[in-house]
């Protein structure tokens, strides 16, 4: 009983980590650059132009599509990935119009998927990659897992963030390899050794 006790109890802890993060990201932005929990590359003003551009691109979507479609936003230094489900090729053009007009946006990504809405099931499986991605991301010790935003859709791994060339390649190697994923895609932004030095904090100082 004991051992079933803590297995639910991982597996919940494994489903709310993305939500859990995407909290402490907005608190943080909300009380300043000098609270910030996480290494983030990302100055404090950006990361507060990147949540300002998910929910008013999201917001211009849901007005205009309801239900009739399953789109998530992401925006990482002003680059938007699109991901989901939409019923055909114009719906998928007119989203990416709707999010090039939003202010600030200075790339998108357009991955959506046209065919039929996924299902919760598929959204809670994504949820879980997403997960055990993160958790091996941290176990792997080859980079800060903080630099590397991952966003799963139909089991297909996107990678984001502000990564140098090494980054990059041993993420996209421990995301390619963990269970349950079919494909990786790259959306990072790539620096060099010296702006990763020069955007890293110092350690025992909290990010900038």
């Amino acid at each position: 009983m004991k051992l079933l006790m803590q297995a639910r109890s991982l597996l919940l802890l494994a489903v709310l980590v993305p939500f859990l993060a995407g909290c402490f990201g907005v608190a943080a932005v909300g009380v300043g650059a000098g609270a910030l929990v996480f290494a983030d590359r990302r100055q404090a003003e950006t990361i507060a132009t990147d949540e300002g551009i998910k929910i008013r691109a999201s917001r211009r979507i849901s007005e205009k599509f309801d239900d009739r479609a399953h789109i998530s936003v992401t925006s990482y230094n002003r680059t938007v990935l699109l991901t989901g489900e939409v019923p055909d090729a114009a719906a998928k053009a007119e989203v990416e119009n709707l999010v090039a007009a939003v202010a600030n946006v200075k790339a998108i990504s357009n991955e959506l998927r046209i065919g039929t809405v996924s299902t919760l099931s598929n959204r809670n499986n994504d949820t879980f990659i997403t997960s055990k991605v993160k958790a091996r991301f941290i176990d792997a010790s080859q980079f800060s897992a903080n630099h590397i935003k991952v966003v799963t859709e139909n089991s297909v791994v996107y990678l984001l963030g502000l990564a140098t060339q090494r980054e990059a390649s041993a993420a996209v190697e421990i995301a390619r390899t963990t269970a349950g994923v079919h494909k990786v895609v790259r959306v990072f932004e790539i620096i060099d050794d010296a702006d990763a030095r020069r955007l890293d904090p110092p350690p025992g100082k909290p990010a900038q």
